[in-house]
């Protein structure tokens, strides 16, 4: 098969490369403007299983003589911006079709992709499928909104966002794209019917948390015009709010892009677009924080009788692998078609061409996870619901641990700092004396919106409140001590489960990271018990406490309030029996042990 990748050697068309070169049916044309660019991108990649063939490429010039001497079985259209074509901007669309040249594109542009439906007949007659908007918005999307509302009679709402990782590396085109939209009006539904919209002055916070994974900062997401905005609304015409957001990072600069936009919404700036070239150097010189992305889709519904339904479906992919996704559609539609599995001919959106099983098979082997969550309000107890559907695969003596325990019993080894800072931190977060082995007795009551243990180590006892986080610090685990309140993420690995620190406050108000004590904290299981580890250390005072030790559930009606008297979202014992402050994300394991 020959695939004709125009702006093949850009940041799309290379993905696409990347993702593909190791298909040996594969003939990939790399063809663009700039023959030199196109024949040195070639040259690079030296491991290539499929040929790669530099081409030069003009979209502007006279196609059918291109298209004629090149003969792409097909062409995938990978440059943009689509939103600057303007006039005969379905050019390259008809010259295949009169070629009986299969195609695609990356459009992210919601009228571009939107008018390809113009060319049904005249693609089917053709014998040609052409889809547009082969990408995350809205291939990904539709498939992700297709699982979560596979058992709603009815969806009432979608909302998704995609947030890119800072050092992501963003194409010019995609920046003039945004510069040429930003604040402008564009098509939505909102309340059931159609409205208008202004990108980037409409804004929505979320944390996106695989279950079981270390979730993302709470991101700030931005409307952006994309093609999700009306492909999905008419793939769920009863869905009274589609909403697409973008949460780039760092804030500040998607800050100012919000401000920009206003500028245009309120009239003394017509466009951005002049400003593509400073946004774009900025967005890749000024970057900092976490080389991490990710992405949400979040469906809100009703089942046959009528009750609610909120569901979500959350990615995260680390390092370099998170920019491979936007190519990740036409990859799926080259491996179908290869196999024998060619789409239908028609002109379309592509939002029925791709699964989700199809991108599963692609996130394979790379640092991409993901995960559903069940947001419906059920009174889970807290454990299982701050997991996912990580929590199923947790040891059973972990999940006995947390799920249904009104106590526990067992012993430990504590260990303590010698410094005059570490017994300070010690004594001042109630941390146990240190002992070789001592017996351990972990007590919980549940009420109200949260857990509260009691954890005793000998004769030395202590207690800290357990809840879900809020705000900023929502899917995570936040504990209290006192007037510091410790956020985690539950993090579960093979045979593992692991609280990690995330933010802290003082009387809620929050405290910078590089000031928090350092906290390892787990628990597992060995020779089928239960079993906890917890360091906790700073900088500045070294080793303030170690505690380790085993634990199993216990049910003594001497000491434990009844089951049956505490609320239905009652949580097992908690590991984090001994973790003061500034040891939360330990208290955790702790209360574990």
């Amino acid at each position: 098969m020959r695939l004709l990748i125009v702006g093949g050697y850009g940041t799309f068309g290379g993905r696409i490369v990347q993702l593909l070169e190791t298909e040996p049916r594969l003939t990939l044309i790399v063809a663009g403007r700039s023959p030199g660019k196109a024949k040195a991108y070639c040259e690079g990649r030296d491991r290539a299983r499929a040929r790669l063939v530099p081409a030069l490429f003009d979209r502007d010039g006279d196609l059918a003589t291109q298209l004629a001497a090149l003969a792409p079985d097909i062409l995938v259209d990978a440059s943009g911006p689509f939103q600057a074509y303007g006039e005969g901007r379905y050019r390259l669309i008809e010259a295949c079709m009169a070629e009986r040249i299969n195609y695609l594109d990356l459009a992210d542009g919601s009228d571009f992709v939107a008018g390809v439906a113009s060319f049904d007949a005249a693609a089917r007659e053709a014998g040609v499928f052409v889809l547009s908007g082969v990408s995350s918005f809205p291939v990904l999307t539709a498939a992700v909104v297709r699982r979560l509302s596979s058992e709603m009679a009815r969806v009432e709402s979608i909302r998704g966002g995609i947030a890119p990782s800072p050092f992501a590396g963003v194409g010019e085109n995609v920046i003039r794209a945004i510069a040429s939209y930003a604040g402008q009006p564009v098509q939505l539904v909102r309340g059931g019917r159609p409205a208008e919209g202004r990108p980037f002055t409409e804004q929505m916070r979320y944390t996106i948390a695989p279950p079981g994974r270390l979730p993302l900062k709470k991101t700030l997401f931005s409307l952006v015009d994309v093609p999700d905005l009306r492909a999905l609304a008419a793939l769920w015409p009863e869905a009274k709010t589609v909403w697409m957001g973008a949460g780039p990072v760092p804030e500040v600069l998607h800050r100012a892009l919000i401000g920009l936009a206003w500028l245009v919404r309120a009239g003394p700036i017509p466009t951005l677009s002049p400003l593509a070239p400073l946004m774009h150097w900025a967005t890749n010189r000024l970057a900092w924080g976490e080389h991490r992305g990710g992405m949400f889709v979040e469906v809100e519904g009703a089942d046959e009788a009528g009750g609610p339904i909120k569901r979500s479906w959350h990615l995260l992919a680390e390092g370099d692998d998170g920019p491979l996704i936007p190519s990740m559609a036409v990859a799926a539609l080259v491996g179908k078609a290869l196999d024998g599995r060619t789409p239908l001919p028609g002109a379309r959106a592509a939002v029925r061409d791709v699964e989700l099983e199809d991108y599963e098979a692609l996130f394979a082997g790379k640092t991409i996870y993901i995960g559903f969550r069940d947001d419906t309000d059920k009174g889970k107890a807290l454990y299982p619901d701050l997991l996912g559907d990580a929590w199923k695969g947790l040891p059973a003596a972990i999940r006995a641990m947390h799920e249904g325990a009104a106590m526990a019993d067992g012993r430990a080894s504590v260990e303590r700092g010698s410094g005059i800072l570490s017994r300070l931190a010690a004594r001042v977060a109630g941390f146990p004396p240190g002992a070789a082995d001592v017996p351990v007795k972990v007590r919980f009551v549940t009420g109200g919106q949260g857990e509260t243990w009691t954890r005793t180590f000998g004769a030395h006892s202590f207690s800290s409140r357990q809840f879900a986080g809020r705000g900023r610090s929502q899917r995570l685990l936040a504990e209290r001590f006192g007037p510091l309140t410790f956020a985690m993420a539950l993090v579960a690995e093979e045979n593992r489960l692991s609280l990690v620190l995330r933010r802290w406050s003082f009387l809620g108000l929050p405290l910078p990271m590089w000031l928090c004590p350092r906290s390892t904290s787990y628990e597992t299981v060995e020779d089928g018990r239960f079993r906890f580890h917890v360091d906790i250390s700073h900088p500045l005072a070294g080793l303030i406490v170690r505690y380790r030790g085993w634990l199993v559930p216990s049910q003594d009606s001497s000491t434990v309030v009844s089951p049956a008297a505490l609320p239905s979202s009652r949580q097992p014992l908690a590991v984090h029996s001994v973790q003061p402050s500034p040891v939360a994300p330990d208290a955790a394991s702790t209360r574990r042990g």
